[in-house]
């Protein structure tokens, strides 16, 4: 992979981390976005609706199209905001705290397996390069401003 660029490595194995969860997934009948949907929902205080999409980094179609899918499975429940009147709270279902409990255990054991074969030295040094690249991209250090205004 010496010869690939770093953007089409990282793509390359977030593709292929997206298809080993959905295969997992698959078998409970639920997708790796609702999994991680299930992770980001608060299992005892529940979570504002608007709290939501840039937690998982989503756009506000696909999840509104998340979450009306796990509603009709009976995984969250949505509930006035006691805090907000006007805003929703999104809660698990006990159903959906039964594949939160699939989605946590499957995440673990990811992490265990690749920390059981990579140095905890090239862990600390991924997660170091990963901050960087998500700093300069969100610095717009990449990229010259005017030169990309001009074209």
């Amino acid at each position: 992979m010496k010869d690939k660029t770093i953007d089409y490595c990282l793509r390359a194995t977030w593709q292929a981390v997206m298809k080993m969860y959905n295969e997992q997934a698959a078998e409970y009948d639920v997708t790796m976005a609702v999994g991680f949907a299930l992770l980001s929902i608060d299992p005892e205080e529940g979570t504002p609706s608007t709290a939501l999409g840039p937690r998982m980094g989503m756009e506000a179609t696909s999840l509104s199209r998340t979450l009306k899918t796990m509603e009709e499975k009976g995984l969250i429940e949505r509930k006035p905001n006691p805090a907000d009147g006007r805003g929703v709270l999104i809660h698990l279902t006990e159903f959906g705290l039964e594949k939160r409990n699939f989605s946590k255990d499957r995440v673990v054991t990811f992490n265990e397996a690749v920390r059981g074969n990579i140095s905890e030295e090239k862990i600390n040094n991924f997660y170091e390069v990963i901050e960087t690249i998500n700093d300069l991209i969100q610095n717009r250090r990449v990229f010259n401003q005017k030169e990309t205004a001009i074209k």
